[in-house]
């Protein structure tokens, strides 16, 4: 309980003030306090959403693509008049947790996610549009994704093999298959990474985009951004062991390393093609480094972290590179490129380093007994095509309702501010205030 309350704590740090002084640094200084703003506001709006309907949707028995009702505005949680809490299951036998405590980590996921769209479409999106598009993309894209990934009955539940087969179709439909996913590389980063792609290709570039310079206003916020999201990211995926034991330390030295790993390999591979190394270019590698662990937190090894990490940092190099001008998008602050690219990159890398025979934990075979996978069963080429369906379901999932939602945004109140209002800023001409006087 101690640690968990901690990891919520350290999560919604990542949203508010990292991610927000990430992505303001890297804007121009007229549109810093929108990017502000943004951050601020879709955060709160989606832990209220998800208070009121999007626990429920995710984390409750429904069918094997969304949950159902039985938690509509947190009900069944705390009995007042018992003074009792619900209890919800973790990862070991006989170790429950408070089912609120879960309902708030878990909220900090949901919003963090919406709020990392953002990137994509900044200095030109309407501040109405982004909230109606947020409440449509949460509804129908998140809380599905959230259930068919992460939902299951609970170690608990097995008490008897007869059981496990009625148990396992109780699950969300990715768990049933046998991905894995950690702490959110399908549910987070590339359910995000796409939905920002979407919504470069169909808010429009920016006015002036390849003609004027863009260039980020204030770096040494970016750098700050960057560093306060790797202290959270402890919190995002060893918080996702949901108790303080090895898998928690797993999960933390992996992101520890990752990070580090990725950091050098975007810093050294851009000093190769362009001549120099560049702050902006460590932190992204940082943040690269931080989403391909994200899957494999607590799935693979150590050998699995040093790879995951140096292949991160020059994978997602290439995708804010040379992937994003053959994409032709304005994707403002690379969310595509880091989250998705970096996201693909690591659930797909966890199903090659989860293997016993490269160091990794391998995966609970057998959840009435608990005993793990043995080395001469892992498939590597079994695993890695079953990370690959459920990347693909991500994808296309996320892909589809992302564009319905900007497209009745767009038809409600217009996606776009004026060119005239794009010219002189958000921050003045949305807001009605400035980030520097």
């Amino acid at each position: 309980m101690a640690w968990l309350l901690t990891s919520t704590a350290l999560v919604l740090l990542m949203s508010v003030p990292a991610l927000a002084l990430f992505y303001g640094g890297m804007v121009r200084s007229k549109n810093m306090l929108s990017v502000l703003m943004q951050v601020f506001v879709v955060f709160s709006l989606i832990v209220v959403l998800w208070c009121v309907y999007g626990y429920s949707l995710a984390f409750t028995e429904g069918n094997q693509f969304i949950g159902g009702f039985d938690r509509l505005f947190l009900k069944g949680t705390f009995d007042s008049i018992k003074g009792e809490f619900a209890m919800a299951a973790t990862f070991s036998k006989n170790t429950p947790i408070q089912e609120l405590l879960f309902v708030a980590f878990q909220a900090t996921f949901a919003a963090i996610t919406c709020a990392l769209i953002l990137g994509a479409f900044a200095e030109r999106a309407k501040f109405s549009a982004i909230l109606i598009f947020m409440v449509i993309w949460f509804t129908f894209a998140y809380t599905p994704i959230a259930h068919m990934v992460w939902f299951w009955p609970g170690p608990d539940a097995y008490t008897d093999p007869k059981l496990v087969d009625g148990l396992n179709a109780k699950a969300g439909m990715i768990w049933q298959w046998g991905a894995l996913d950690f702490a959110g590389g399908t549910v987070v980063h590339i359910n995000a990474g796409i939905a920002g792609l979407v919504g470069s290709y169909v808010i429009g570039k920016r006015v002036g985009f390849g003609k004027e310079k863009m260039t980020p206003h204030n770096l040494p916020m970016t750098m700050i951004g960057a560093s306060l999201l790797w202290f959270g990211w402890f919190g995002f995926n060893a918080g996702s062991a949901l108790e303080a034991n090895s898998s928690a330390v797993l999960a933390f030295m992996n992101t520890f390393l990752a990070t580090s790993c990725a950091v050098l390999s975007w810093t050294f591979f851009e000093w190769i093609f362009k001549g120099k190394p560049s702050m902006l270019g460590a932190a992204s590698g940082a943040v690269a480094g931080l989403v391909a662990i994200t899957p494999a937190a607590g799935n693979v090894g150590i050998p699995g972290a040093f790879a995951i990490g140096l292949i991160a940092g020059v994978v997602c190099l290439w995708g804010v590179s040379g992937l994003k001008k053959m994409l032709g998008a304005d994707d403002s602050l690379d969310v595509f490129g880091v989250h998705a690219v970096g996201g693909i990159t690591g659930a797909i890398l966890t199903g090659v380093f989860c293997s016993p025979d490269l160091g990794g934990p391998g995966y609970v075979a057998d959840w009435v007994t608990a005993a793990v996978v043995k080395p001469a069963d892992y498939s590597i080429v079994s695993q890695v095509i079953t990370q690959a369906k459920a990347v693909g379901v991500t994808v296309i999932w996320s892909g589809v309702v992302a564009f319905i939602a900007y497209k009745i945004a767009d038809i409600v109140v217009g996606l776009r501010v004026p060119e005239e209002q794009e010219r002189e800023g958000l921050d003045i001409t949305a807001h009605g205030e400035s980030a520097y006087n």
